[in-house]
């Protein structure tokens, strides 16, 4: 009977876990003035947008990763002034750590002058990465 009641837990906790995993992945989420970091051309290895710029830590083997470059890239293409800028997060774990990246993909929308104004782990909906840069611009 303990080894029912113990399966019974573990299947509960299992189960809120991935709900919730899977209701805060790729959200993007507001950042508060205090949470607001400066991101430069040197730190990001590449030009920064005009307008604004999405920022994609990846790594080699993440398949969620391709997505959301796909999708990036294409929200880049339609909006003027907007950079999409990758970086691989195992090649630059110094950024990485200072930024408290966790995961890949995260996203990160930074406005024209490259504060982080937005951020999300996991795979962002266009329309919300849409959002997002309205916000942003």
């Amino acid at each position: 009977m303990t080894g029912l009641v113990v399966c019974v837990v573990a299947l509960a906790v299992a189960t809120t876990f991935g709900l919730l995993r899977a209701r805060r992945d790729g959200r993007l989420r507001v950042l508060t003035e205090d949470e607001a970091i400066r991101l430069s051309e040197a730190d990001l290895g590449g030009p920064l947008g005009e307008r604004a710029t999405l920022v994609q830590f990846s790594t080699a083997f993440c398949q969620p990763c391709r997505a959301t470059r796909r999708v990036l890239a294409e929200v880049a293409g339609m909006v003027a002034g907007v950079a999409h800028v990758e970086v691989d997060a195992e090649a630059r774990l110094e950024l990485v750590r200072r930024l408290a990246i966790l995961r890949t993909p995260t996203v990160l929308v930074l406005d024209a002058g490259g504060r982080v104004v937005r951020r999300a782990a996991g795979t962002p909906r266009k329309a919300d990465v849409i959002a997002a840069l309205g916000q942003a611009v």
